[in-house]
């Protein structure tokens, strides 16, 4: 899925960001250019990477 329009990047390439440590907006946007343009889609990114947050302090079954 597209998240960032201004420069082309996926929720894939969000994902990989925060997966290599991105844990900010900030973070993100310097890692792959999601969020350093316009800004529409921060809440979009915030949302991967509370998603993911979520995901890696779950507790194991």
């Amino acid at each position: 899925m597209w998240v960032c329009l201004c420069n082309g990047i996926t929720s894939h390439m969000v994902g990989e960001a925060v997966a290599a440590g991105a844990s900010t907006t900030k973070d993100v946007a310097r890692a792959c250019g999601a969020g350093a343009d316009c800004g529409r889609c921060r809440r979009t990114v915030w949302a991967i990477i509370a998603s993911s947050t979520q995901n890696r302090t779950a507790p194991s079954v």
